[in-house]
């Protein structure tokens, strides 16, 4: 079922190469920090962190030509098991920030994805995560990823971090 959506696709599979901070074959999703992200301090909520992980990620495979909910109509999800966060230095309201997405673990079920909150003003690492996702179908079973999925995947996996700039 899903390798028949696959081939049905009429999406670039490795679309335009997204430069900018860190090394040339990273990913980019821009985000502008709103005012009802941050607290009274001017400053990102923790938590919301998580919420621009998880829309950069659905951009990053929407850019590999693998939109979230076609996978999800494909009965196909990825639901994360684990996150790690690491914050630097806090985001506020108005900063434009990069939020790099790169794969870092490809095995079976499991899929690794790297994150890095770039302020784009200055360059700044902000803060950097790591997700931990397990490939479900819709009933919560474990599954193996789609083939073409991971032979997108496989060649974009980095098991180290490069650092900015």
């Amino acid at each position: 079922m899903v390798e028949r959506w696959i081939r049905g696709l009429d999406m670039p599979r490795g679309g335009p190469v997204i430069r900018g901070v860190g090394d040339s074959e990273t990913f980019r999703h821009r985000h502008r920090v709103t005012y009802a992200e941050c607290t009274v301090g001017n400053h990102i909520y923790h938590s919301r962190y998580l919420d621009l992980l998880e829309a950069a990620r659905g951009e990053y495979l929407r850019h590999l030509g693998y939109p979230l909910r076609a996978l999800q109509e494909a009965g196909v999800v990825f639901p994360v098991i684990e996150a790690r966060l690491r914050y630097f230095k806090p985001a506020r309201y108005d900063d434009v920030l990069a939020v790099e997405v790169w794969p870092s673990e490809l095995e079976g079920v499991r899929l690794g994805v790297f994150h890095r909150l770039v302020r784009e003003e200055d360059g700044v690492v902000l803060m950097e995560a790591e997700t931990r996702h397990v490939c479900t179908r819709l009933d919560d079973r474990p599954c193996r990823m789609p083939a073409e999925l991971v032979a997108v995947l496989r060649p974009r996996v980095r098991t180290t971090v490069p650092g900015p700039g």
